[in-house]
């Protein structure tokens, strides 16, 4: 592992590291926060996966997260969104390829050997952090944005509250089986087989199982992506499954990163509650 930058930051350390990833066969950076209560003992975990086009970087510049984070004594890790570099499969358009991995595992070619984002963001990332940092692994939540936000919950309900205390997001893509974001894409990543898709669709994870504990979501009633989000699916799907949480329509936020700094407090206010209980 490489440091790349070290930053003081609301009395704790932002820094962005690089390594040698074998899940995505490819250099790799993540960012990392880690709060004051880190010199002296390790500390909860809240992963923010970021969405379509972005890299590690924007939710660590503009979210706002970090003031919050050491408020509540908690590090934020935030992992880049795609394999990346010379030899890694891309495409032309903005929602395919680097920095548009969906978090999944891709089994299609060409992307089967570099798009393992999700063995990355669960297994590979966290036991580097885990072993390099002062981290409680024990304590973990997960949040994310758009794409990430899909990821946040698809990931989130999969690994369970054995792994993760809560979940939340902001603008997820909610139903990526039938929308101009994800039927494309999974069907290049996984296949023709839509069984294969139906874990990488947070409606229907919701539907099939739900999470053992809270969810917050937050989506801006003015978002311009509104229809390609398919919020409706995923509030139907958590009354539906009586899913214990929060669904909320902000008035007049779209979907950029003001939006997700408007509420980043509320956020990390929710994962403390759990994180520390």
């Amino acid at each position: 592992m490489e440091t790349k930058s070290e930053n003081a930051c609301f009395g704790g350390t932002q820094g962005v590291y690089t390594h040698a990833s074998k899940a995505c066969a490819c250099d790799m950076t993540f960012g990392l926060f880690l709060p004051e209560e880190a010199r002296t003992g390790p500390v909860p975990v809240l992963w923010f996966l970021s969405g379509l086009t972005c890299t590690h970087e924007n939710a660590m510049t503009k979210a706002g997260a970090q003031a919050w984070a050491s408020e509540f004594g908690i590090a934020l890790v935030f992992p880049d969104t795609s394999p990346r570099g010379e030899g890694v499969a891309d495409d032309d358009s903005f929602d395919m390829g680097q920095g548009a991995s969906y978090y999944v595992n891709a089994t299609e070619a060409p992307w089967a050997k570099h798009f393992n984002m999700w063995d990355y963001v669960t297994e590979e990332l966290p036991a580097l952090v885990g072993s390099e940092f002062a981290l409680d692994m024990d304590r973990q939540a997960i949040t994310g944005h758009s794409m990430g936000g899909h990821g946040a919950l698809t990931i989130g309900m999969g690994l369970g509250r054995e792994r993760y205390r809560s979940i939340s997001a902001f603008s997820p893509m909610s139903r990526t089986m039938d929308s101009d974001w994800g039927t494309r894409q999974l069907g290049l990543y996984l296949g023709e087989d839509h069984s294969k898709w139906a874990p990488h669709d947070a409606s229907e994870v919701m539907r099939s199982k739900g999470f053992d504990g809270p969810v917050l979501v937050d989506t801006g009633t003015d978002d311009q992506f509104w229809e390609k989000l398919k919020v409706r699916a995923l509030a139907d799907a958590m009354a539906e499954r009586k899913q214990q949480g929060v669904f909320r329509l902000q008035p007049g936020y779209d979907h950029s990163y003001f939006f997700v700094s408007s509420f980043i407090e509320d956020h990390l206010r929710f994962h403390a509650e759990e994180l520390y209980r």
